[in-house]
C-alpha cells in the first residue's frame, strides 16, 4: 500500500544557533566497502559528529563480519550480496526493526543514504513515527541498467527512485546539472550539496619517482591514469581505445589501471601492456594519483565523480566528459578539459594533447588543484549540516 504524501515544504538553510541533532543514519554501503560513496559517507558521518551531532548508523553487516551484540553508535543488520556488486551488500527489508529501533531512541532526524530496500524500510518507518526524513542522491541505477542488459527495466528504476527520494522532505543532489536533469524527471524537494575533498591527502607533493618506476616508466613517459571499479559502466573501452591510439602514434606513454572490477579480465586481455595496482586507500591511494600524469575519465554514468575531484587536487590534467563533477568544477582548456557528451572522437583528441604537450598539461594541473582548494570538507559539512536542521526543526 502506498504511504500518503509528506506535506510540502520550503527546503532552505538554518540560519538560528545550531542545535545538536540525534540522526540516525541508513546507508548499504561504508567503509570497509572501498567505493566513493563509502567513503564520502564516512566523511559525513564523521564531521557531523565532530560538529556536535549524535549520530547513529544503520547499514548491512559487512561481508565476513560476525554479528554484533551492539556497537556504539551503528546499528548492523541482514544484507545480501547485489548480484552486479557481489563485495557489496544490499541490505534487506527492517522496518519492524527500525520501528522498534526509533521507537526506543528518537532521532530528531533519519537520513536515508542509499535506494535499497533497507533504505525504504526506513522511510517506512520513519513515516509511520512522524520522524523527517532526508536522502541523498548518490547513483545513477537507471543509466547503469543499460550496461547489465536491463535495458528494459529502466522506466520501472526510475519510477522506483522518484517514488523513494519524493516520499523524504529533502533530497541532497551533488551538482546544479543533476539538480536540473532529476527536476526535469520529476523529483522534488532537490537541494545542492556538492562534495568536499582532503586536500591534504591528495596533493601533488605526494608524487613517488619509485612508484613509478615500479610501473616501468621513466622520467619522460606520460602516465596515462585510470582510478575506480573496472566495471562496464565506466565506459573503460574508450580509455583502452586513447591509450592505444597515443601509443600506435609514437608517444612514450603506459595505461595505469587502479582499483579492481569485473571487467579486469577482460581489459587486461585487450591491453596487456597495461599496469593493474589493485585497489589502494589512503596514502597509497594518493600517491598513486600523483604519480600519474594525465587523468583519463569517460564515464557518463556518475551522479558526480569522486575520483574527478581526488585527480584534480592531486594535480592532473583530466580528460573527462562534460558532465557531472567535470561540468561543475572544470573550465575547458583552463583546469582541465572536456569533450562533448557522447563525442568518442572528441574525448581521444584530448587525450591525445593532453599526452603530448607536458606544459599544457602542467598549467592545467596547477589551475585544478587550485579549484579543490576551495572544496574542502569544512565547507560541504557546514552546508549539509544546514539542510538538515533546517529540515529537522521545520517539521517539530
Amino acid at each position: 500500500m502506498d504511504l500518503p504524501d509528506l506535506p510540502a515544504i520550503e527546503v532552505r538553510p538554518f540560519l538560528g544557533a545550531r542545535r545538536q541533532l540525534r540522526i540516525s543514519f541508513v546507508t548499504e554501503t561504508y567503509p570497509p566497502d572501498v567505493n566513493g560513496v563509502a567513503m564520502t559517507l564516512q566523511r559525513i558521518v564523521e564531521g557531523l559528529q565532530s560538529l556536535g551531532h549524535d549520530v547513529w548508523l544503520v547499514r548491512p553487516r559487512p561481508l565476513g563480519a560476525p554479528v554484533p551484540e551492539g556497537q556504539d553508535n551503528e546499528s548492523l543488520v541482514r544484507g545480501i550480496p547485489i548480484p552486479m556488486y557481489p563485495e557489496l551488500k544490499l541490505g534487506l527489508p527492517a522496518k519492524r526493526y527500525l520501528v522498534r529501533l526509533w521507537s526506543r531512541h528518537r532521532p530528531d532526524l533519519v537520513h536515508v543514504a542509499t535506494e535499497g530496500p533497507l533504505g525504504w524500510s526506513a522511510i517506512q518507518a520513519a513515516k509511520k513515527l512522524k520522524i523527517p526524513i532526508t536522502s541523498d542522491f548518490r547513483t545513477n541505477f537507471h543509466a547503469y541498467s543499460a550496461f547489465y542488459n536491463l535495458g528494459f527495466l529502466k522506466k520501472a528504476i526510475l519510477g522506483y527512485m522518484r517514488k523513494f527520494h519524493n516520499t523524504t522532505q529533502c533530497t541532497m543532489v551533488p551538482t546544479d546539472e543533476l539538480h536540473q536533469s532529476l527536476a526535469l524527471l520529476g523529483f522534488q524537494r532537490l537541494v545542492v550539496v556538492p562534495r568536499g575533498i582532503d586536500t591534504d591527502l591528495f596533493d601533488p607533493a605526494k608524487r613517488s619517482l619509485a612508484l613509478r618506476s615500479s610501473w616501468g616508466v621513466g622520467p619522460k613517459t606520460t602516465v596515462l591514469l585510470s582510478v575506480g571499479r573496472i566495471a562496464a559502466e565506466k565506459n573503460l573501452d574508450l580509455t583502452v581505445k586513447a591509450y592505444q591510439q597515443i601509443r600506435d602514434s609514437g608517444g612514450d606513454v603506459r595505461l595505469v589501471f587502479v582499483g579492481d572490477g569485473p571487467l579486469r579480465e577482460q581489459i587486461a586481455k585487450a591491453c596487456p601492456d597495461a599496469v593493474f595496482t589493485g585497489t589502494q586507500r589512503g596514502e597509497a591511494l594518493a600517491a598513486h594519483y600523483a604519480s600519474g600524469d594525465v587523468f583519463l575519465f569517460p564515464s557518463v554514468t556518475e551522479t558526480f565523480g569522486n575520483v574527478t575531484l581526488e585527480a584534480m587536487a592531486s594535480g592532473l590534467a583530466v580528460a573527462a566528459f562534460d558532465c557531472a563533477a567535470a561540468r561543475q568544477l572544470i573550465r575547458d582548456a583552463e583546469s582541465g578539459c572536456l569533450a562533448s557528451l557522447g563525442d568518442k572522437r572528441g574525448f581521444v583528441a584530448i587525450a591525445h594533447r593532453l599526452a603530448a604537450d607536458p606544459e599544457f598539461r602542467s598549467s592545467l594541473g596547477r589551475a585544478a588543484r587550485r579549484v579543490t582548494l576551495g572544496q574542502g570538507w569544512s565547507k560541504i559539512l557546514k552546508k549539509t549540516e544546514s539542510v538538515m536542521l533546517g529540515v529537522a526543526l521545520q517539521t517539530t
